[in-house]
């Protein structure tokens, strides 16, 4: 006797597909750890500078020149 024989296996068929997924979610863990996104959450390429912030409050109107002159003369 088997354990098929008393409903505890699924057979060679049900033994691959168990495999299958299990090399599939590994594979997708390993994708996810190599993809994951580096340095606070962003992106590569997408990291903001304090000078790329400091220009886009002067930008909109946030600060004023002086203002911006004078932390950009601090930043650099």
């Amino acid at each position: 006797m088997n354990y098929m024989d008393y409903g505890y296996g699924t057979g060679h068929a049900g033994g691959i597909v168990m495999w299958i997924i299990v090399i599939a979610v590994a594979a997708l863990l390993f994708y996810l750890a190599v993809n994951a996104p580096k340095g606070g959450g962003r992106y590569k390429g997408q990291e903001e500078s304090a000078l790329d912030i400091l220009k886009k409050r002067y930008a909109s109107g946030e600060i004023s020149k002086e203002e911006f002159e004078e932390k950009k003369k601090d930043i650099l």
